[in-house]
């Protein structure tokens, strides 16, 4: 459990110098150290090893990444989200004793470039980096006939796919073991054959966040602690399963409410928020585990307008962490690891074209509960 602001780890503290690069073009040590939370003397020996392995070169007072072969842009109008990050030693390489040969070419279908997503991409591009292979960027969306139609147009030009196939589609993950190439299935599980054969896959455990988030509302002292999520996120079935098994485990299942909603982005959400806060006085609910971020945010709105204090009369955990600490006030959040996620499946796909015999990875990456003001009165 961490609690604001939290420690970076070092492959996303560099992915994120890099980032800042690639906005700004080049950045002082000064600002760089503030922008992270980390001292001056820790950028400055990011700064030597990202310039010891090509990706940027020092100037005076600061540091400017490097162009040139080996720093892939996005493609498609991914634009900065999608760029190149800094690589990390202990990510993926060339196996020992693998010949020198041409860049690896890697298609990449996600189904957002404006969501979650936007980390994942730069993780897959550390990775990338490191082991010498160019990704191509494609939105699939989240509609099984546009993320075939996008593969389909990548499989015959590369030597591997890194693919988050809509998870309500399993004929799509059926249908990428005929194509060709190795695949890698990103946040989603699949199967396919006869036998339902497990297929390569890199996935955050949400189960185990949302358990992480109820457990920590519990030590607040909750004994009702509800659960609200997206009904169209593919993410709220992993969620929902950790909320139960933790509810269950501690005794609280009774009279917990369940909700799903509609998206924040949907007319109806106004309706569906105001049946949520309702709900919540009608049961004693004092606690909320909320998928995802725009929905905790508007919900903390909205119990402000009806004269509730988050957390006095409603504390609220969000899953995903995207924007939660922008919040007012900021909201605690259960973060997957988008960034490692990337790293991770790219890692996979190398090792699976180098080694095309090897058994079926499944990875599964644990998220991390970052505790604010909306959750803990110490916050």
């Amino acid at each position: 459990m961490t609690t604001e602001p939290a420690a970076l780890l070092p492959a996303e503290r560099r992915a994120r110098l890099v980032q800042r690069l690639h906005d700004d073009g080049w950045a002082r040590v000064a600002d760089l150290a503030a922008a992270l939370g980390v001292t001056p003397v820790t950028v400055r020996r990011d700064i030597a090893q990202l310039a010891e392995e090509g990706v940027l070169e020092r100037v005076h007072g600061g540091a400017r990444l490097v162009a040139g072969p080996g720093r892939p842009e996005a493609q498609d109008g991914a634009g900065a989200a999608a760029r190149t990050a800094a690589p990390d030693r202990s990510l993926a390489r060339k196996p020992p004793g693998q010949a020198e040969s041409r860049t690896l070419t890697v298609g990449m279908v996600v189904p957002s470039l404006d969501y979650y997503y936007p980390e994942v991409i730069r993780g897959a591009r550390v990775a990338a980096a490191n082991a010498d292979v160019r990704i191509i960027l494609r939105n699939g969306s989240y509609d099984a006939a546009e993320v075939r139609r996008q593969v389909a147009a990548l499989a015959a030009s590369t030597d591997g796919l890194l693919v988050s196939p809509p998870v309500d589609a399993p004929e799509v993950a059926e249908w990428l073991t005929t194509l060709g190439v190795p695949v890698v299935l990103v946040e989603r599980h699949g199967q396919a054959g006869p036998f339902h054969e497990p297929l390569e896959s890199a996935v955050t455990d949400h189960a185990l966040g949302a358990a992480m988030g109820v457990r920590h509302l519990a030590a607040e002292g909750h004994t009702r602690i509800g659960l609200v999520t997206s009904r169209t996120s593919p993410t709220s079935r992993g969620v929902r399963a950790g909320w139960r098994a933790a509810v269950g485990e501690l005794g609280l299942g009774d009279g917990c409410l369940d909700l799903d909603t509609v998206s924040h982005r949907d007319p109806g959400w106004h309706d569906d928020a105001g049946r949520v806060l309702d709900a919540c006085a009608e049961s004693g609910t004092t606690a909320l585990l909320v998928h995802s971020d725009p929905e905790a945010i508007s919900l903390v709105e909205r119990a402000h307008d009806r004269d509730l204090r988050v957390p006095a009369d409603l504390a609220v955990v969000a899953y995903d962490d995207e924007v939660a600490g922008l919040a007012d006030p900021p909201i605690t959040g259960i973060r997957p690891p988008k960034a490692a996620l990337g790293a991770a499946a790219l890692d996979l796909l190398v090792r699976r074209i180098a080694d095309p015999g090897r058994p079926v990875h499944r990875v599964q990456l644990g998220p991390q509960l970052i505790v604010r003001a909306s959750s803990s009165g110490a916050g």
